[in-house]
C-alpha cells in the first residue's frame, strides 16, 4: 500500500539526516522533494500547496531549530501533516437510533460497490452485533442481484427476495417492511451504478433517498484510479447528501492521492478502506494509522487487532499444550496457517510490521504467497496418521504426496526438513518458559 510515496519520502528523510540542524535552505530542498513526491502519487495540487506550506511554517519554528535530530522532527510534522489530511480523528459509522436504520451505497460499476455491501454487513455484523438485511436495488448490471445474493448466504445474513421486472422504488419499499418481519436493525441498500455519472443515475440516486430517508449514504470510490475518484466523489456529493466513503482497492494502490486527497477536496470523512478480496477485508479508516504506514512506520495496533480477529482460543490452548509436550504436528501446523491466513496476506502484514518492508525489499511477496500455497498444498496431500506422525513419511509416501499436490520430492522433502527444525526449536522455548506465546507463534517457510 502506498509503497511509491513511502519509497520517496524515505530517500527525503535520509538526505536530511545527519545535518545539524533545520534551516531554511535545507527544509527548503526537503518540502521540495515531498512536494514532488506528492505530486507524483496523484495527490491534487491545491492539497499539496497547503501540505507543504503547513509543513514549513511548523518546521521553521524555535523549537525545531534546537533538535539534534533534524530529520526525526521533519518526520514527526510530516506525519502530523499526513494525519490531518487523511482527515485527522477516525470518523465512526454512527449508527443509533431507532430500527431499522437504513445505509444506502451508491458509486459506479466497476468500483466494488456489491462486494463491498457484503463486507459491510460482515463487518456490522461481527464488530458492532448488528442484524443486516440486503436489498439488490441493481436492476440494470447482469446478475448483480445474484452475486449479492450468493455473498449474502457467505456472511449469513438475510437478502430481499427480488422478483423480475421490479423496479427498484418498488424493491426498497418492499424490503423495508421485510426486514421488519426478520427483527433486522439495519437495512443495507445496494444501488444500481452507471460506467459515467450522468443526469440519469443521479436522479434515480435522488429519489431513492427522499424515499428511504437513509441514516447514511456512503459512497464506494476506487482508490487506484486516483484523482478519478476525488472527482467521482465531488460529483456525487453535488447531487446527494453523502455521509461518508469508502476507498476500495486500497491493497493494490501504490500512490495513495485519492486517500490524501479526499478528504480536503470532498469535505466527506473516510468511513472505511477496503484492502483485498476476501470478505473480511474491510478497515475502518484509521488516518493515524495510515499516516504511519505511510512513513514506513508500520501500523503494529492494526496487526495486533488482526490477530486478536484471526486468534482462536481454544485452538491456540491446544497449539501450546501441544508444543510443549514436544508432539506438535503437520496437522497442528496446518492449523496455525490457517489462522494466520485470516490476518491478511504476507505483503499486507509486512507492511504493518516497522521496518519490515526495508528488510524484504529484494522479497518477492508474491513468490512467498505461493510458497504458502505449496506448503497447504503438500500438507492436504497427506493422510491424517502422516500429518500427525511425519517419521513414518518413506520414499514411497513421499512420491504420492509429491504427486497428488503437484509439487516435487525435493519441496516435500525440504517441508518435512524444515518442520523437523522448528519442532526442536519450539521445544527449546517452551522450556525456556514460552509456553503462553507457543500458540500464538506464527511460523512459515521459505523456499
Amino acid at each position: 500500500m502506498f509503497e511509491s510515496l513511502t519509497e520517496k519520502l524515505e530517500l527525503t528523510f535520509k538526505r536530511l539526516r545527519g545535518q545539524g540542524k533545520i534551516t531554511e535552505k535545507n527544509i527548503e530542498e526537503s518540502l521540495r522533494e515531498v512536494r514532488f513526491a506528492l505530486l507524483e502519487a496523484d495527490v491534487n495540487f491545491k492539497v499539496v500547496k497547503s501540505f507543504v506550506e503547513s509543513v514549513k511554517a511548523e518546521a521553521l519554528g524555535q523549537e525545531v531549530l534546537l533538535s539534534l535530530t533534524p530529520d526525526q522532527q521533519l518526520i514527526k510534522i510530516v506525519q502530523r501533516e499526513l494525519v490531518a489530511a487523511l482527515g485527522g480523528e477516525r470518523a465512526e459509522l454512527n449508527l443509533k437510533g431507532a430500527p431499522p436504520q437504513v445505509v444506502m451505497l451508491v458509486g459506479l460499476q466497476g468500483s466494488g460497490k456489491t462486494t463491498t455491501l457484503a463486507k459491510l454487513a460482515l463487518h456490522l455484523k461481527g464488530e458492532m452485533k448488528r442484524t443486516p438485511y440486503l436489498v439488490p436495488a441493481d436492476v440494470y448490471r447482469p446478475a448483480a442481484a445474484e452475486q449479492l445474493k450468493v455473498l449474502a448466504e457467505e456472511v449469513g445474513v438475510p437478502i430481499y427476495p427480488l422478483r423480475p421486472d421490479m423496479k427498484p422504488l418498488d424493491i426498497c419499499r418492499e424490503a423495508l417492511q421485510e426486514a421488519k418481519k426478520h427483527f433486522c436493525d439495519l437495512v443495507l441498500v445496494d444501488t444500481a451504478g452507471r460506467l459515467h455519472i450522468d443526469a440519469e443515475l443521479m436522479g434515480e440516486l435522488q429519489k431513492l433517498q427522499t424515499e428511504l430517508r437513509p441514516h447514511h449514504t456512503l459512497l464506494v470510490v476506487d482508490a487506484m484510479t486516483g484523482q478519478d475518484a476525488v472527482n467521482q466523489a465531488q460529483r456525487f456529493s453535488e447531487a446527494l447528501d453523502l455521509t461518508g466513503i469508502i476507498l476500495t482497492k486500497m491493497d493494490g494502490d501504490a500512490r495513495g492521492g485519492a486517500a490524501l486527497s479526499m478528504r480536503e477536496m470532498v469535505g466527506k470523512p473516510i468511513l472505511f478502506a477496503g484492502v483485498g478480496e476476501k470478505l473480511n477485508a474491510l478497515e475502518p479508516f484509521a488516518p493515524d494509522r495510515l499516516a504511519s504506514r505511510i512513513l514506513g512506520m508500520g501500523d503494529v495496533l492494526t496487526l495486533i487487532e488482526k490477530a486478536e480477529q484471526a486468534h482462536e482460543e481454544k485452538i491456540t490452548e491446544r497449539l501450546a499444550k501441544q508444543a510443549q509436550k514436544g508432539a506438535f504436528s503437520l496437522e497442528d501446523f496446518q492449523s496455525q496457517m490457517q489462522m494466520m491466513k485470516k490476518m491478511g496476506s504476507v505483503g499486507e502484514l509486512m507492511d504493518m510490521i516497522p521496518g519490515a518492508r526495508k528488510l524484504t525489499q529484494k522479497v518477492d511477496m508474491s513468490q512467498a504467497e505461493k510458497e504458502i500455497s505449496r506448503v497447504e498444498a503438500i500438507i492436504n496431500s497427506m493422510t491424517r496418521q502422516e500429518r500427525r506422525n511425519p517419521n513414518i513419511l518413506n520414499g514411497s509416501r513421499r512420491r504420492r504426496i509429491a504427486s497428488g499436490s503437484g509439487t516435487t520430492v525435493t519441496d516435500v522433502n525440504r517441508l518435512i526438513k524444515q518442520f523437523l527444525q522448528m519442532k526442536k526449536l519450539m521445544q527449546r522455548m517452551s522450556r525456556m518458559g514460552g509456553k503462553a506465546a507457543m500458540g500464538r507463534l506464527p511460523f512459515s517457510f521459505g523456499s
